[in-house]
């Protein structure tokens, strides 16, 4: 259900993923050898896992626990795929420039942001309809 708030951010964490993809830079070493690039299969299912899980958790609007577990494994993801750009660009051997790493690698942590914020959205829904049957 797009009214809900907790699927707007959904969106927008599964949006911040495809623009990682989008934008993604090509990290490269002195001697002209590509380290991190965009079609890495690595990347790439740490990018899909993420995108797949938010579309799963949006199209599961009606089961609000199932939708708190799927954003945390969404997080956890986004954790690794974070852990996986430091490591790789700390390992660049030689003197890279920071533009050339780009801002592609802060997109996980906006994710996670979006993330955060639409699990507080579910568990106040969730609170909600306690609350409502408790009163029946």
């Amino acid at each position: 259900m797009l009214q809900r708030i907790q699927t707007i951010y959904m969106i927008l964490a599964a949006l911040s993923m495809g623009a990682l993809y989008q934008w993604f830079p090509s990290l490269t070493d002195d001697s002209g050898a590509v380290v991190m690039a965009k079609n890495n299969p690595l990347l790439l299912g740490l990018m899909g896992g993420v995108v797949l899980l938010c579309i799963l958790s949006i199209l599961n609007f009606k089961k609000r626990q199932l939708q708190f577990v799927l954003n945390r494994l969404a997080i956890i993801l986004n954790f690794v795929l974070l852990g996986v750009f430091v490591y790789r660009s700390l390992t660049v051997s030689g003197e890279t420039l920071v533009s050339e790493k780009g801002i592609g690698m802060l997109l996980p942590i906006i994710s996670i942001v979006f993330l955060v914020l639409a699990n507080k959205a579910i568990k106040r829904d969730e609170d909600l309809v306690k609350s409502v049957d408790r009163l029946r």
